[in-house]
């Protein structure tokens, strides 16, 4: 077992269930409906860069030396470069704190709001670094429900020459894993849970609400 255990699913084998006491303590505490707004989006954060670092592990690196105060080390050192892209605005939850742990990376951003009758994404903005296609993207969105909006903002990376993309979302509800296993299968998913269903609504079952209005407090 790795410090973070990835669990696959059964049903799509590039999902991965990541599995750690932190995670699972904390989510506990973001689906609570009583957890603040405040404390809500800092768990959240937090979250997100646990499930990050799992999704970075095999990540390659060239290798390079450094001068110490003491003395010449050999060390190694990131040789692509790597993009954030939350799709707005939930998403933003979670590039803030994976931003943090990966500093150098270049951010973009892929707008989408859900049509409530049709279920379906719609898109109003995108936003991506000249070089996104250079190296790998996180792709970042609390929620995988329907699939709809991850589905159509893989879509729009691919139109930018994207080919490593990965998906980081913090639950997922099985229709969304579904939709995402047929439509985009060499797209791995990092979740922290994967939930029972979807109500008439759309909204995951147990989940945890809105997770954008719960982020910034405009439930």
């Amino acid at each position: 077992m790795t410090d973070a255990d990835a669990r696959p699913h059964p049903r799509h084998e590039a999902i991965r269930v990541v599995d750690h006491p932190l995670i699972t303590h904390n989510l506990t505490r973001i689906r609570d409906r009583d957890t603040p707004s405040q404390r809500f989006r800092e768990l959240v954060g937090q979250v997100g860069a646990l499930l990050a670092y799992e999704a970075t592990r095999d990540l390659n690196l060239t290798p390079v030396q450094v001068h110490t105060p003491l003395e010449r080390c050999e060390g190694a050192q990131l040789n692509q470069p790597i993009s954030i892209v939350p799709i707005l605005r939930a998403g933003l939850g979670f590039a803030d704190s994976i931003h943090r742990l990966i500093p150098d990376a270049q951010v973009g951003h892929i707008g989408m709001f859900r049509d409530e009758k049709r279920l379906t994404p719609v898109p109003y903005y995108q936003k991506t670094p000249p070089a996104i296609a250079d190296g790998p993207v996180l792709l970042v969105d609390p929620m995988l429900a329907t699939g709809g909006s991850a589905a159509a903002a893989i879509d729009l990376l691919r139109s930018c020459g994207c080919r490593d993309i990965r998906f980081i979302c913090l639950i997922a509800a099985s229709e969304g894993v579904a939709k995402l296993a047929a439509h985009a299968p060499g797209v791995p998913i990092y979740t922290a849970a994967i939930d029972r269903q979807l109500d008439k609504n759309g909204y995951i079952l147990p989940g945890l609400g809105d997770a954008g209005d719960r982020i910034y407090g405009t439930a």
